[in-house]
């Protein structure tokens, strides 16, 4: 790759500006100062940086958001902010970024936003089964009734019959760190995730969903540090974990 094309994807910068980096002496190859931007470098073998920070690639980005009420996730919307625009500038410029499938307007929670789109496929396959993880305040407590019905994949209505599903009390842990003081609180683990699908399950058995929050993805789990619009990169460990999801659920199927 030409090195001044792996300083802008690297800075997000135009060309005009990794000209005059460049030019400047302030990029390196392999300590040493490089000012031809047509020098061909390698990713894999050489070391570039800028300023003396050496540049850490990766093919792919890979964010945790705690998406807040309010905001749709996209990558554009006439009306309403999207997800990806909560992200600083230099992340989006750099990067091809969009969400790894959808969150309501006004649910909260986990979201995930990549550039991956093998990853994201996967993780959205109802064949690779990733277990996407609810917390739900509902106008009542559930019944025996209603955990039965979820666990054997339940006709939801005349356009969705939702698979298999767990249902079940918030642990009291859960509750210490996502959800205090909520008396008609539950969980829901699905492996798929249809349009307003946890909404339809619930109003199916006569239960009314008041707040809906993602709690976690594929065993990755919302940090409960991050504030609602808040985002970091998924660690290596979290990574792994994702990947690992949907290869194991890959050789089940």
């Amino acid at each position: 790759m030409r090195l001044d094309k792996l300083v802008a994807e690297q800075t997000g910068s135009t060309r005009a500006a990794v000209k005059g980096l460049i030019q400047s002496g302030r990029v390196t190859v392999n300590g040493l100062v490089v000012k031809d931007g047509a020098k061909k470098v390698s990713e894999e073998e050489d070391e570039v940086a800028l300023d003396g920070e050496v540049f850490r690639f990766q093919r792919f980005a890979y964010f945790m958001l705690n998406k807040p009420a309010g905001v749709v996730s996209a990558t554009r919307d006439k009306a309403d902010a999207t997800v990806v625009a909560l992200l600083d500038a230099s992340d989006r410029k750099k990067r091809k970024l969009f969400p790894v499938g959808r969150l309501d307007k006004d649910t909260e929670g986990l979201l995930l936003i990549t550039d991956d789109g093998m990853l994201s496929h996967q993780l959205l396959s109802p064949r690779k089964h990733a277990d996407k993880l609810y917390f739900v305040r509902l106008t009542r407590d559930i019944t025996k009734e209603e955990v039965a019905l979820f666990a054997s994949g339940m006709k939801v209505d005349e356009e969705l019959t939702a698979m298999p599903a767990e249902l079940r009390k918030l642990t009291e842990e859960e509750r210490a760190v996502f959800f205090q003081g909520e008396d008609f609180a539950a969980a829901v683990t699905l492996c798929e995730g249809k349009f307003h699908q946890v909404k339809r399950m619930f109003a199916a058995t006569g239960n009314e969903v008041l707040y809906l929050k993602r709690i976690a993805m594929g065993g990755v789990t919302l940090d409960p540090k991050l504030l609602p619009g808040q985002y970091r990169e998924l660690s290596k460990e979290e990574l792994d974990c994702l990947r690992m999801s949907v290869e194991h659920n890959s050789e089940d199927s």
